[in-house]
């Protein structure tokens, strides 16, 4: 056999392993989107009750379908941490940002001045949030009303009610209450965001996320 027969020999062997190989990759990906998406399939879909909240007292508003995607968490993806946001605005100005479609992006909580909190996206959901796909995938995103560079934005009733919805969100997936898990949208990778800012008291929040917990 010439040395020309035989490296194409090899190249069509080659190819063949390849393409094999390539062929299960695919069906693996493959059985993987469907896992995700068997429940979205008509007459299968999950039901859901129209204005019902994850978290006890919460406001029902829903943001618009363009800033979210529909998801079966935690079947879909594990919830393994929530993100801290600033709204950098008021609370009005934060939702009506969340149910523009064109806006592309939203949380699933904004929790105001006064510790009232507003649910926009059920926490089943991916929340376009952190600007990162694997990290909006993975966690709950809750917003606070105010501004990185105004400290009297975070008030005593603010931290209380936000530490609780933490809490609960920690308890319901399992969830460790720490520094790891729980971050600010400025420790997400690839983010160009320094929310909640210098002034926000991690240490304070963590203490009363623990506190809720117990």
């Amino acid at each position: 056999m010439s040395g020309a027969d035989a490296d194409r020999r090899l190249g069509r062997r080659a190819l063949l392993v390849g393409g094999a190989a390539a062929a299960v990759g695919t069906a693996v990906l493959a059985r993987d989107e469907l896992s995700r998406l068997w429940w979205r399939l008509p007459d299968v879909e999950k039901a859901r009750v129209a204005g019902a909240v994850d978290f006890r007292g919460a406001r029902w508003v829903a943001a618009s379908a363009a800033n979210y995607r529909r998801a079966d968490r935690p079947a879909d993806y594990p919830a393994d941490r929530v993100v801290v946001h600033v709204t950098q605005g008021g609370y009005a100005s934060a939702v009506r940002a969340f149910r523009d479609p064109a806006h592309g992006a939203a949380a699933h909580y904004i929790v105001r001045e006064d510790g009232r909190i507003t649910q926009l996206i059920r926490e089943l959901d991916v929340a376009f949030h952190a600007g990162n796909r694997e990290y909006n995938e993975r966690s709950v995103g809750i917003e606070h009303e105010g501004f990185v560079t105004d400290a009297s934005s975070f008030t005593d009733a603010m931290y209380a009610s936000s530490a609780r919805l933490t809490a609960a969100i920690c308890g319901r997936y399992g969830i460790p209450v720490d520094r790891r898990h729980v971050i600010g949208h400025v420790e997400v990778p690839g983010t160009d965001h320094t929310d909640p800012g210098p002034h926000w008291d991690w240490e304070r929040y963590i203490r009363l996320v623990r506190r809720a917990r117990a």
